[in-house]
């Protein structure tokens, strides 16, 4: 059971030299990474993405590190609350002496830590975050993001609805926080002056709260005939139940981020939720299209024997081992230089990265000037089995 602390460990104890010194010297062949997750807390559905992480880097190791170099893979347990970020990411850099961070889960975890790692020049790659601020590489330059924008998600539904429905009402539930406003922006990007006359109502929640009944309750009674939820899992299982309870049937669309099988659809009731529209960039392992597919061929075998156990439905699990799959990448093009500076230019030189879990035709592709590595995703549906892909991939939120 992962606990507080969980660290992948490699043998020999770390020298107490700063990061920087050990790298530059190779003196212990080992290579530190620091990580924040939620294992506890409101928004433990996404431990998944750490106990991928934490199995990836063993498997890394089993395979003889990188370029003969073991990984050290430090994740510590923040459960979602923003100060108890700040102290673990210090903890990590002061007193554990990490090269770098990665995989730090959560919107508002990671805007806690941003100042700084930026300050202290420290890397803080492939987050756990899609807020649209991460491109800003002029404020941000230590830190980058992963997934696709949370915005561009928003604008693709937003041109959806008005071509399926250009009288549609829409009604918007959203975390209380820049994850969950960055869905509201995205809307207000395609709405612009007709934002009034489109959005019947908009209702927020706090990721603490117990429940959002109220507010789906508040939201149904507005007249709405679509809905976005810019949720997080506990609070888009509720959402989809109370949806259904309500008998509502809204022109239903769901972030991302809280479409998992596992941890969301099963929880809501797998027939409650049939039609839901959502986006993917990674494969569904519950896709049948999937089961011939050697990169979720390898995805499996690596559950089998380095999460046991871990519920496959959950494709937090994918997210996880794609982000992993390309830190390695990047830490291979690193040679023998994990130094802060080199693996900061290595991350910022992808070029058309292929990754085994992402859907066919999205690459990942970063530079000093672009910090959205992936920028495409696919509309799926769920037809209360599994999440059905539908249309062409959409690059950039050009629907």
């Amino acid at each position: 059971m992962l606990t507080r602390r969980t660290i992948l460990t490699t043998g020999a104890a770390s020298l107490a030299a700063p990061a920087a010194l050990r790298s530059a010297l190779g003196a212990d062949k080992t290579v530190k990474i620091g990580n924040t997750m939620p294992y506890s807390g409101p928004a433990s559905a996404y431990s998944s993405v750490g106990k991928a992480d934490v199995g990836f880097f063993k498997w890394v190791n089993d395979q003889g590190g990188v370029n003969g170099t073991k990984v050290e893979f430090i994740s510590l347990d923040d459960s979602y609350s923003p100060p108890r970020t700040v102290e673990d990411v210090r903890r990590l850099v002061e007193q554990d002496k990490v090269d770098f961070l990665f995989g730090t889960l959560g919107t508002p975890s990671n805007t806690a830590i941003a100042p700084y790692c930026n300050s202290h020049q420290i890397p803080q790659l492939f987050i756990g975050s899609g807020a649209d601020k991460w491109g800003d590489y002029e404020k941000h330059r230590w830190t980058i993001g992963y997934q696709p924008s949370y915005r561009t998600e928003a604008q693709i539904y937003t041109k959806y609805m008005l071509r399926e429905n250009p009288n549609a009402k829409l009604a918007l539930l959203y975390q209380n926080d820049d994850f969950g406003k960055d869905y509201l922006i995205g809307v207000r990007d395609i709405l612009g002056k007709n934002w009034e006359k489109v959005v019947a109502k908009t209702a927020s929640y706090e990721v603490t709260d117990p429940t959002i009944d109220s507010q789906i309750a508040d939201l149904q009674n507005s007249g709405a005939d679509a809905l976005l939820a810019a949720a997080t899992p506990k609070a888009a299982a509720q959402a989809i139940r109370k949806v259904h309870d309500l008998d509502w049937k809204p022109m239903f669309f769901m972030s991302n981020v809280a479409i998992s099988v596992g941890s969301v659809m099963r929880p809501a009731g797998v027939t409650n939720g049939i039609g839901i529209i959502s986006t993917r960039y990674y494969k569904d392992p519950t896709d049948p299209a999937w089961e011939a597919d050697p990169g979720m061929q390898a995805f499996m075998q690596f559950m089998a024997k380095y999460v046991p156990g871990g519920d496959i439905t959950d494709s937090a699990y994918v997210a996880g081992y794609g982000g992993s799959y390309t830190m390695w990448k990047v830490l291979e093009a690193c040679g023998s230089d994990y130094s802060r500076p080199n693996v900061m230019k290595q991350t910022l030189s992808l070029h058309e990265l292929e990754n085994p879990v992402l859907l066919p035709g999205i690459k990942l592709n970063t530079s000093p000037t672009n910090y959205h590595p992936i920028r495409a995703m696919q509309l799926v549906r769920w037809d209360g089995k599994t999440w059905v892909r539908f249309g062409e991939v959409i690059e950039g939120g050009e629907t």
